[in-house]
């Protein structure tokens, strides 16, 4: 339910309401969006009287949500969130984020050497596997807590904040200094480590399992805030369809869809929608195109040789290719809105 403000409500009027509220153990989300301040109320809202809050002098409107999403959703939180990621980057609100790096760490010389020229190419994050999800059990499985100490390494010669795939809740606190933690297609629906990470202050990245709906996303979205913590992020990595020519299909209509629904960051995975490198420029720049909040892709400094994903890695020159296209694209649609608004 949200209770729709008028403008400029008596404070003391405002207060006894929001007390009131509290008192029958709802959850209350202010929130001020462009022309309406809101509250959005979390709980058994059942035994609320609509009609009695309606009739109160500093409330324009009372609707109920019928979506099962609270907190993520967009009636609750009108504006765009911003989240802050480690001390000098952000996702949301507007801005464009691009993580770039290798699908896994496999040495210190790698992912230095790939932090520093996907910053200077134009990313603002570095992403890097150290413990990896793989289908059969003889692959590659990651370097693990020597994974994580290398990518910290290139934190600290680049000044990027890191990315990096939990796996396991026991492995929660070797993840202390990992600016944002991912949690992967295969996870999206642990709900026990949803909610641990939930008690956290800390980013998460959620991506959407490969047979998963956009409202299971939110829900699971939901999990990780009713916990307390808000600062989540979605990602469209893919989902699994009878086509076979490409690892995934990326859903570019989950990209303005989630837009629409939520008020949280959404970013675009073209390297693991697609599974191929050729086709990682041309869904980034439709991403960008959608309205996405940013992109995750994979970039190998020698992909023939790398121990995971290489087919769908690009390699650093590409991945200058496409930040040039991905920001043309970008200063078009923000002209075309401009025109538009005025």
């Amino acid at each position: 339910m949200i209770v729709i403000l008028k403008d400029h409500p008596n404070e003391k009027q405002l207060n006894n309401l929001k007390a009131w509220l509290g008192s029958m153990d709802l959850a209350i989300h202010e929130s001020a969006g462009v022309n309406h301040r809101i509250l959005g109320l979390v709980g058994d809202t059942s035994k609320v009287d609509i009609d009695l809050i309606r009739a109160l002098d500093i409330v324009e409107d009372v609707k109920r949500i019928q979506e099962p999403f609270k907190n993520a959703n967009r009636k609750f939180h009108p504006l765009d969130t911003r989240i802050e990621v480690g001390e000098n980057a952000a996702i949301g609100g507007g801005g464009f984020c691009v993580i770039a790096g290798p699908c896994s760490v496999e040495g210190e010389e790698q992912i230095v050497s790939i932090a520093k020229a996907v910053k200077a190419a134009g990313a603002s994050m570095l992403r890097g596997g150290a413990f990896k999800p793989r289908t059969s059990p003889y692959a590659f499985q990651g370097l693990r807590e020597q994974g994580l100490r290398f990518l910290l390494a290139a934190k600290r010669e680049t000044g990027l904040p890191v990315v990096t795939e939990i796996m396991d809740l026991s492995q929660l606190p070797l993840f202390e200094e990992i600016d944002l933690i991912q949690v992967g297609a295969r996870n999206m629906q642990n709900f026990e480590m949803l909610k641990e990470l939930g008690r956290l202050q800390k980013p998460i990245l959620l991506k959407r399992g490969l047979a998963n709906t956009l409202e299971e996303l939110l829900m699971s979205a939901e999990y990780i805030m009713a916990g307390g913590n808000e600062r989540v992020i979605l990602c469209e990595r893919g989902i699994r369809t009878f086509e076979t020519y490409t690892r995934n299909t990326m859903d570019i209509s989950a990209i303005p869809s989630l837009k629409a629904l939520t008020h949280l960051p959404v970013l675009a995975d073209p390297s693991h929608a697609t599974g191929r490198s050729a086709l990682v420029r041309p869904m980034a720049l439709a991403a960008a195109a959608a309205g996405a909040d940013g992109l995750i892709i994979e970039v190998h400094n020698d992909p023939q040789r790398a121990l995971c994903d290489g087919p769908q890695s690009i390699t650093p020159k590409e991945f200058e290719a496409v930040m040039l296209g991905v920001n043309a694209i970008l200063n078009a649609t923000r002209k075309g809105e401009q025109e538009q608004a005025s």
